[in-house]
């Protein structure tokens, strides 16, 4: 309480007197002047510690997202490997050693799959057996929570179906499919990744072609497609048709674009000659896609918004013969959240 506010209460003085004409007494008058002077009093020391409180509250927090990188082990026979404990794996970022912050084992992440038929001329001769193996391979791999969608692709994509587990329907959008002309395929892979990334980021995306691998007719590039697929989080998956049961007329540029956006990706291409050879090929797939391991770290250091980065994944005491199947590069948000 001010001095002079303490003498003129205890002495009766013109600040009393002003109390007194508002009807309060001279004791509630020196209560209300003590609480007053301690509320000025304390007002300094509040300044001084919000001043020096600001360069604090003035940092900029970020916030590191979990990187999620999901693997499949094969042996040498080609077959998944399971069971593997967390101790078994190393992850570095851009040739950085991180910390495994997550592992699960046959991981039980609900799927999300974009199913990509080429429906060009090229790749019609085995349109029937195709679709037969389609609807074994929707009847197997779709559990409870998983969803797909069906798209074709010729000269311009078309989207069947939408995202869904009803069978029925998926088996019903095969029905839809007809011939077309040139082959989009980098607009394939675009379109169907940037239907992926739409999707949960909590879920598992995996991008099935079912393609001969031409390229006649995009309007968008290889490096937009594979920047695409990169930034989806996709895992893709190729069957190969390849009628010829050689690789005499193989689109070989093609078949080896989509083979350097695996590598980047995760997944695998899986040739077919004969009609019988498709269903088996689905199989391989849903057995890997059923074996996968979850390993997710926050990296370290914390990498810029809109920034590139390679991932690199080891098994410590890898069996002869044992490769793994992993994306290897990953883009970070472009703005921090």
């Amino acid at each position: 309480m001010p001095v002079t506010a303490l003498g003129q209460c205890v002495a009766g003085g013109p600040t009393l007197a002003r109390w007194r004409g508002h009807g309060i007494g001279p004791a509630g008058a020196c209560v209300l002047l003590a609480m007053l002077g301690a509320m000025l009093a304390a007002a300094p020391a509040a300044a001084q510690q919000q001043g020096n409180a600001s360069p604090s509250a003035g940092q900029m927090h970020v916030h590191v997202d979990l990187v999620n990188v999901v693997a499949s082990v094969l042996n040498a026979s080609g077959k998944p490997v399971a069971d593997l404990p967390r101790t078994d794996f190393r992850i570095l970022q851009d040739g950085r050693p991180q910390k495994i912050a997550r592992f699960e084992r046959e991981t039980q992440l609900p799927l999300d799959l974009a199913m990509m038929i080429d429906t060009s001329a090229s790749a019609y001769v085995e349109m029937k057996f195709e679709r037969e193996a389609a609807v074994h391979f929707i009847n197997e791999v779709l559990r409870p929570g998983d969803r797909m969608a069906i798209f074709t692709f010729a000269y311009r994509i078309h989207q069947l179906s939408p995202f869904t587990g009803d069978k029925t329907t998926l088996i019903r959008a095969l029905r839809k499919m007809h011939l077309g002309t040139g082959t989009s395929l980098w607009d394939a892979i675009y379109e169907g990744s940037h239907a992926l990334m739409k999707r949960p980021s909590d879920r598992r995306r995996v991008l099935l072609l079912i393609t001969d691998a031409g390229e006649t007719t995009s309007h968008l590039t290889y490096s937009q497609a594979r920047d695409a697929a990169i930034d989806a989080g996709e895992m893709v998956y190729t069957v190969l048709i390849n009628p010829m049961r050689n690789w005499v007329g193989t689109n070989l540029g093609g078949v080896h674009a989509v083979e350097t956006i695996i590598d980047s990706t995760g997944g695998a291409v899986y040739p077919v000659a004969t009609a019988e050879q498709f269903q088996p090929t689905f199989d391989r797939i849903d057995a890997e896609l059923r074996t996968e391991y979850l390993l997710g770290f926050y990296p370290v250091p914390v990498p810029a918004p809109g920034s590139y980065h390679t991932i690199q994944l080891r098994l410590r005491a890898a069996s002869p013969g044992d490769r793994l199947r992993y994306r290897k590069a990953y883009y970070t948000p472009k703005e921090s959240q």
